[in-house]
């Protein structure tokens, strides 16, 4: 099965960027789809983008076209670029993958639907 491992978190100023990176070892990443969800402290855990093996995405609609997610099957790796960070994007970032699986089209922002996940990335948004 797949093992994630996220990086690229850190301590940004209201306003920037980050890119996050969810590296994929011990399966092949074409084979899963891949979310990124994310946990603030006291509040429940929420799915903001996921990215099917060719490339068909989705994002939750309160993201707001900040985020942008990709993948690069040949380095299994996968990324979540963010822009016009605010305070309240402060959470730990976690991706998680479905599969093995082969979807077209959709995927799934439900935590049920995936099965590994990363232990997560501290993203903290504050001047």
């Amino acid at each position: 099965h797949v093992q994630l491992v996220e990086s690229g978190g850190g301590l940004v100023q209201p306003g920037g960027s980050l890119r996050l990176s969810c590296a994929a070892s011990g399966s092949t990443l074409r084979d899963y789809t891949i979310a990124w969800f994310r946990q603030a402290p006291g509040k429940e855990r929420e799915g903001l983008s996921c990215i099917n093996s060719d490339g068909s995405d989705y994002y939750a609609d309160s993201l707001d076209g900040r985020f942008t997610i990709s993948r690069d099957n040949a380095k299994k790796t996968v990324y979540l670029e963010m822009h016009s960070l605010k305070p309240e994007d402060t959470a730990v970032y976690h991706c998680a993958a479905e599969g093995p699986i082969i979807r077209i089209g959709n995927c799934f922002l439900s935590e049920d639907v995936y099965k590994y996940w990363g232990q997560g990335a501290q993203v903290t948004v504050s001047s």
